[in-house]
């Protein structure tokens, strides 16, 4: 009996087991490289290049078989069976195809390992089919432990073949994968050869047509050229696989870079896509690659693609966690991987999308109170109107102002208006119907468009509950903050079939109902256009109240309350109309303050005053009110230093009379401009101690050189007792402070006993001198009887204070 193996090495060509071995090796290299190829094709070529590789491994299974059985040369004769030869070659190809193609697809879950272990039973059915088409003169015996050995070895090796191949596109993991295939193949042909033992038998002959070993030798010749071109083959697919891989590697790097996202899609699917447009639409760490463009772009049609290239088109971009990003596209056509493709750069729009919400909101809103402005209320009045036109129901408007909000900014601050005016907009927001708006048209004036009403009654409605909603207390705003308002009615189309008219007619209502005493509503009524119109045009003639002369300073003397000298005057504007007469200070100056006039008058004022007391022989001081507008409004400290300049006044002559209510608008601006103005040696008084807001902290902090005690608090002092002590403790404060207090308005003597008791410094009032022309006091100011005033200890005190400051 003839052991193979015991003959392997005596009866052996070992050149020929050397070539065996090494078109194994090239046939398994061919194959891995093949089928990674098979990856990378279409459908249409995974299908031929799956043949392909599977008849690599087929022929290097088989040429491995016959080329070791051509090496085994015994003392027998023998042959091959042609059927039998051919049905071995077509089994290995056909058993490798289908583990390859098992191996190859994605759909099953341990797909490598199972098409590798069909391979593996391909080599076993090859091998054991080829030992079959065997023909020598005896008989072969099988040691079957031996056979199950070789079939277990090629099944085991054959499952890890494939997975260490297909691990990664690298020739490091191919190598290792093809030499685990040619482990597989060889150690099954040679344990399966050491399984046989042949038994010479001179009764069996060789068939007449079997194949001889020369026959056989080309055969196995031809199938070895096969496979070496077939490595070739896969070689040259291999470097021009590497070549496109760095290709392809050098435009991702490059497209990575791009700060916008960039895809590279066929007919059918993605195909490349850089980093940026991974974060921007794989939020979920997912990859692009292979999905069709449709599942990020589901509202971009194809013919809207196409427009692309030729401008930028606005879609969503639909990420995977199902959010819709608006973005903007650009096509351009290119050539990727050697074939037409198409890329498309994918910008995110959001911030310029919120950027453009945003704009479009300030131009349509207040930034405050973020209601509807004056262009919305506009648009939306013109729509109604079109609405109401040919129909029997009305639109009113109501116009709001809010009640003393000036008193309220000056008093707290701008920050506290702030609040204020936010406080009103919920609260308006919060009892109006969701047909109705409300719109701030600028500083605190809002209003209300009421559609769809019956008659112009039911605009109380809506009146009733924005009074009723303003009765309640404000949240988040400082004690003492109140806020009211009063409204104005006008309806579309009783009183007005335009807007502008529609609008004047509310503001006049509006004008109404704050005369008749605020807090309330007024409908209009063709009268009120008269009272608007007269206001319109006092605002008017305030303007021009300067250039046509009708202002006047009148000039009230001030002197010390022990001696009676004369130390100053108070110069008092007054103002003669044309046909209105003599109009009194308490009515135009808030005007003038309101429309803004009170800048101009307020610096004609100071020229005029600073001017006359200039050509004074006597050196009397000369009092000055400084509105709150000029305080914060104005250039004060620049004019004062100007008007001194031109007129030559002596600084310490001038003296500035400020509210206490004008400081606490802007307390910092307030006490930056009160400096400046005691740089330039200006005398600073607080007028109407005692009214209002007064308080010690401000008179404390402020560089002030006098309180004027309002003579509201000076007539009480010899009638009432809480009076008198209120002016005590004024006196007492500021001697404390050493600062000298004027009392204004002393009208009686009992007044004046009552102040000389109390050491006040100086008065001012009808009792010493009512205000008149300067010409009158000329006794005064151009020299007489009257002695030169005792103002030397006080200015020193004044000194000591200001320096403390």
């Amino acid at each position: 009996m003839l052991k193979v193996y015991t003959c392997i090495v005596a009866e052996h060509d070992l050149r020929l087991v050397a070539l065996a071995a090494l078109i194994c090796a090239m046939a398994s290299f061919a194959a891995v490289n093949l089928l990674h190829h098979v990856n990378l094709s279409g459908h249409a070529m995974r299908r031929i290049w799956l043949a392909v590789a599977a008849v690599a491994t087929g022929f290097g299974i088989w040429a491995t078989h016959f080329i070791a059985m051509l090496a085994f040369q015994p003392a027998l004769p023998s042959g091959y069976n042609i059927a039998l030869t051919t049905v071995s070659l077509l089994a290995a190809i056909v058993l490798t195809g289908v583990g390859l193609a098992i191996g190859a697809s994605s759909r099953m879950r341990y797909g490598r390992w199972v098409g590798g272990m069909i391979i593996g039973g391909g080599i076993a059915v090859m091998h054991y089919t080829g030992m079959a088409a065997f023909e020598i003169a005896g008989r072969i015996v099988w040691d079957l432990p031996l056979v199950a050995a070789s079939i277990a070895l090629g099944g085991l090796f054959g499952a890890a073949a494939l997975p260490v191949a297909l691990h990664a596109n690298t020739f490091k993991w191919k190598a290792y994968g093809a030499l685990i295939l040619t482990i597989a193949i060889c150690s099954h042909h040679f344990t399966a050869m050491g399984a046989a033992a042949i038994v010479p038998d001179p009764r069996v002959v060789v068939s007449a047509a079997a194949l001889p070993k020369e026959w056989m030798a080309i055969g196995v010749a031809l199938v070895s050229t096969a496979i070496i071109l077939l490595a070739g083959i896969g070689l040259v697919l291999d470097l021009r696989d590497l070549r496109r891989a760095g290709e392809t590697a050098r435009m991702q790097d490059m497209a990575d870079a791009a700060v916008e996202g960039l895809v590279v899609y066929n007919k059918t699917e993605i195909v490349a896509a850089n980093h940026s447009f991974v974060a921007l639409a794989c939020v979920d760490g997912s990859q692009p690659v292979g999905h069709s463009l449709a599942f990020f772009f589901p509202a971009a049609l194809e013919d809207q693609l196409m427009d692309a290239a030729l401008r930028p088109l606005e879609v969503e971009l639909r990420a995977t966690d199902g959010s819709m990003i608006p973005v903007e596209l650009i096509r351009h056509d290119i050539m990727y991987a050697g074939k037409p493709h198409q890329v498309i750069a994918v910008r995110d729009i959001r911030g310029r999308k919120q950027a453009e919400e945003e704009i479009h909101f300030l131009a349509h809103h207040d930034p405050l109170t973020k209601l509807p402005n004056r262009t919305s209320f506009n648009k939306r009045l013109e729509v109604e109107f079109a609405a109401h036109r040919n129909s029997d129901r009305c639109v009113a408007v109501l116009f709001l102002d809010l009640d003393r909000f000036k008193e309220t900014n000056d008093l707290f601050g701008h920050l506290v208006g702030d609040a204020v005016l936010q406080c009103v907009a919920e609260k308006i927001r919060g009892v109006l119907k969701p047909d109705q708006m409300v719109a701030r048209l600028g500083g605190d004036e809002f209003a209300v468009i009421v559609p769809g009403l019956p008659s112009p009654a039911y605009a109380t409605r809506a009146t009733d509950a924005i009074l009723e909603a303003f009765g309640e207390t404000g949240v988040n705003l400082p004690a003492g903050v109140t806020i009211g308002t009063s409204i104005g009615i006008a309806v579309f189309p009783n009183d007005a079939l335009d807007r502008a008219t529609l609008l004047s007619h509310a503001d006049a209502a509006l004008y109404e109902a704050k005369i008749e005493g605020r807090g309330g509503y007024r409908f209009f009524e063709p009268s009120m256009g008269d009272h608007l119109r007269d206001r319109r045009q006092f605002e008017h003639d305030i303007r021009h109240a300067i250039s046509r002369n009708e202002l006047r300073l009148v000039y009230q003397p001030q002197a010390d309350i022990q001696s009676n000298e004369i130390f100053g005057f108070e110069a008092l504007l007054r103002w003669d109309h044309a046909t209105r007469g003599a109009i009194p200070p308490s009515v135009f100056i808030p005007i003038a303050e309101e429309c803004g006039a009170i800048l101009k008058i307020g610096e004609w004022v100071l020229r005029a005053a600073c001017a006359e007391a200039a050509t004074w022989k006597k050196q009397l001081g000369v009092s000055i009110n400084v509105s709150a507008v000029q305080l914060h409004g104005g250039n004060l400290p620049e004019l004062v230093e100007e008007v001194l300049k031109e007129t030559g006044l002596d600084p310490s002559r001038l003296e500035l009379e400020i509210t206490e209510s004008s400081l606490i608008k802007d307390i910092g601006r307030a006490l930056m401009v009160l400096r400046k103005l005691k740089d330039l040696g200006v005398q600073i008084a607080m007028d109407d101690f005692g009214t209002g807001y007064s308080s010690l902290s401000n008179l404390r902090a402020f560089p002030f050189d006098k309180i004027k005690v309002d003579q509201s608090l000076v007539r009480a002092v010899d009638t009432s007792s809480e009076a008198a002590a209120i002016m005590r403790a004024v006196v007492g404060l500021a001697r404390g402070l050493n600062l000298p207090v004027l009392a204004e308005g002393v009208e009686t003597d009992a007044e004046l006993s009552f102040l000389r008791a109390e050491a006040c410094d100086a008065m001012q009032g009808y009792l010493l001198g009512k205000p008149l022309p300067i010409a009158d006091f000329a006794q005064h100011t151009r020299g007489g009887t009257t002695a030169t005033p005792k103002r030397t200890g006080k200015r020193e005190l004044r000194m000591v204070k200001t320096n403390a400051a």
